[in-house]
């Protein structure tokens, strides 16, 4: 059928618009397109390039050096050495166990270390996770020569602690240890993670200086930029900027000294403690007996630590400032200048001692069954009779007593860089209310009196406490010398607010202990071109004396089991006429301070003022002999032995 004139126009118009509709649609998805692409190439072509570069360049922390750790004469007791690892990050591995069986042919893998490993890896496949450390260089060379091979293996080079004295310092120094996921977390809890926590076998300090200085010791991460391609393999160094360092840190404590005194402690359970009385510096602490700190810089193993954890002397305690003991006649220098400040007595009244005293029906003993006798000030500490003490106690009273105390430095927290310092026990009326809901009764006074019921001091106290009597200084203990060439400042507040006369008569009290006729340190003076000493004994009981037991006669500390014997301490000062240095020593169950921690204290003493293993002409003649055989036997490290100037300088 012909179409007419009309209908062919009316075609036309239809097409020439389905053309025109078709022409604008395309048009308008083109320049949709072209801006789109624009956008995509043009607009974000910057951030397109990062990714791309992301992709192909990885940023690595460099873990900066850790600062040195120094003793007052400049002898390193911690540092780093070199060592060599191999590490994986999970997610540029192809195939992780392909890869391990691979590298198992090259090198010899820790079992344990490699679980370890595999299963850190599943909590952080994006980050490095070390497979082995302290390889040889053989077999660092052995596994770069293979790298090709190993997609998402990195051999490296690193640093590790190290401490060169071991067992010297552990307690004092501590240990650092790698970074556990209770560091992290708690290092959130604070507010922020320092990305070198996240790095491959960081090492923080774990306990003691170590811990207590980590902020100055740990210094600051460097970075390096390197290219990686497709297999995660790395190419090339791009870039580096490098850290800073941590501060290097020197303490107060003479390694000469430390060591001699570990050494004089032996076996025993015990700790020694000596202090500058005129600026507080900590010339030696120890606790006895120690470990090797170098066993938990990797990891110690299980049958280490369980030695050390089932110990009964108790190794992994720090007895220098967690030891906590009822300090027992060592604290009667506090009863005694508590009195006098009271008012109560003077320092020329006497006291009678029959062997006992007797309060509320109760039968209070002195050491000595059959008494002393009138005893004055310094007969009172020169044979250390109970009963005088007892009779103080009840005119001072124990809140006289406890502010005595507290002013000597007992019963207090030192500021020290060590962890879990204890503050002790000072007890008061105030203190038992609150703490056992009962009230003070007289009979606790005449125990606290003693340094026996409720006190318990550590021996860093007590080495303050002495080096406070001798100063007539409130000294604090300083650990820390200097930081990075710095000095800081000695920890003296002032003198002490107690007269003069008072302490001098402690003084000589404490003299006649161990130079006069009687006195209970008698066998532990010594005479160093005319130095002396000046000390006071103690024996604090772990266990009470029954009435059956005093009927039939005590047993002897020798004889009963060893966990059930006596304390034994000691605090001293020397010169006496011009005090440096004041020492105390606890032994556990030692016995009688006068037996077991005196002579111990002693030797320590004469090291110090000789700067060196004692002369034996300072002992008295009849110990002659048995000192030069004592002396030639200990264990003292041939590196730090010294044998002494003869002058009062350490």
């Amino acid at each position: 059928m012909k179409r007419n004139a009309q209908d062919l126009s009316l075609s036309s118009r239809r097409i020439t618009r389905r053309a025109l509709m078709m022409g604008g649609l395309q048009l308008g998805v083109g320049a949709a397109i072209f801006g789109r692409m624009q956008h995509l190439q043009v607009d974000q072509a910057d951030e397109f390039l990062l990714l791309a570069e992301e992709n192909r360049i990885k940023v690595r922390l460099i873990a900066p050096a850790r600062g040195v750790l120094f003793d007052r004469n400049g002898v390193m007791l911690a540092g780093n050495e070199q060592i060599y690892r191999v590490s994986m990050i999970r997610e540029d591995a192809d195939d992780v166990d392909a890869v391990i069986t691979y590298l198992r042919g090259l090198v010899k893998l820790d079992e344990e270390t490699l679980q370890r490993a595999l299963r850190e890896m599943d909590r952080r496949p994006h980050q490095s996770v070390t497979l082995a450390d302290r390889l040889t260089w053989e077999e660092l060379s052995t596994i770069a020569v293979n790298v090709p091979a190993l997609p998402g293996i990195t051999p490296e080079v690193g640093l590790s602690r190290v401490y060169p004295l071991g067992p010297d310092y552990a307690h004092v120094v501590g240990y650092v240890g790698r970074v556990s996921e209770r560091d992290i977390e708690a290092a959130a809890e604070q507010g922020t993670v320092d990305p070198l926590l996240q790095t491959p076998q960081f090492q923080i300090g774990k306990i003691g200086a170590e811990r207590q200085l980590e902020d100055v010791l740990r210094g600051t991460a460097g970075a390096r930029r390197v290219e990686q391609n497709a297999a995660g393999r790395i190419m090339r160094e791009l870039g580096r900027t490098e850290g800073r360092s941590g501060a290097d840190v020197q303490l107060t404590i003479d390694a000469g000294l430390q060591n001699f005194t570990q050494a004089r402690l032996g076996t025993e359970s015990a700790s020694a403690v000596v202090m500058d009385v005129n600026n507080g510096d900590i010339i030696a602490a120890v606790s006895s007996p120690s470990y090797d700190p170098n066993l938990f810089v990797s990891g110690i193993s299980v049958p280490d630590y369980a030695g050390l954890r089932d110990n009964d002397h108790r190794p992994l305690h720090n007895k220098i400032v967690q030891g906590l003991y009822p300090p027992g006649s060592t604290f009667k220098m506090v009863t005694m200048l508590a009195a006098l400040e009271s008012g109560e007595i003077s320092p020329g009244e006497t006291v009678y001692c029959p062997g006992h005293t007797t309060v509320s029906n109760r039968r209070f003993h002195c050491w000595k069954g059959a008494g002393h006798g009138y005893v004055d000030m310094a007969k009172s500490l020169r044979e250390s009779c109970d009963v005088y003490y007892y009779d103080l106690a009840q005119r001072a009273g124990i809140d006289r007593i406890a502010a005595m105390a507290r002013k000597l430095g007992l019963g207090k927290a030192f500021d020290i860089e060590m962890t879990s310092v204890s503050e002790g026990l000072i007890p008061d009326r105030q203190w038992k209310r609150e703490r056992r809901g009962e009230d003070w009764v007289i009979g606790d006074s005449l125990n606290a009196s003693i340094g026996q019921g409720f006190v318990l001091a550590s021996p860093l106290q007590l080495a303050v406490m002495t080096a406070r009597i001798a100063s007539g200084l409130e000294v604090e203990p300083r650990l820390v010398r200097s930081v990075d060439g710095v000095a800081r400042p000695s920890s003296v507040k002032g003198p002490l607010d107690i007269p003069r006369s008072w302490l001098e008569g402690v003084r000589n009290g404490m003299y006649q202990v161990v130079n006069a006729q009687g006195g209970t340190a008698a066998r532990s003076k010594f005479d160093m071109g005319g130095i002396r000493w000046s000390g006071k004994t103690g024996t604090s009981q772990v266990r009470n004396i029954t009435a059956a037991e005093r009927a039939r006669g005590v047993s002897r500390n020798e004889d009963l089991p060893w966990e059930r014997r006596d304390h034994a301490l000691f605090v001293g000062y020397a010169p006496h006429d011009d005090p440096k240095y004041s020492v105390s020593v606890v032994v556990e169950h030692g016995g009688g301070g006068s037996t077991a921690a005196a002579p111990i204290a002693r030797d320590i003493m004469l090291y110090a003022l000789n700067g060196g293993i004692p002369p034996i002409d300072a002992y008295p003649s009849g110990q002659r002999g048995q000192m030069e055989q004592l002396l030639s036997e200990l264990p003292i490290n041939p590196v730090l032995r010294r044998e002494g100037t003869g002058s009062s300088e350490a």
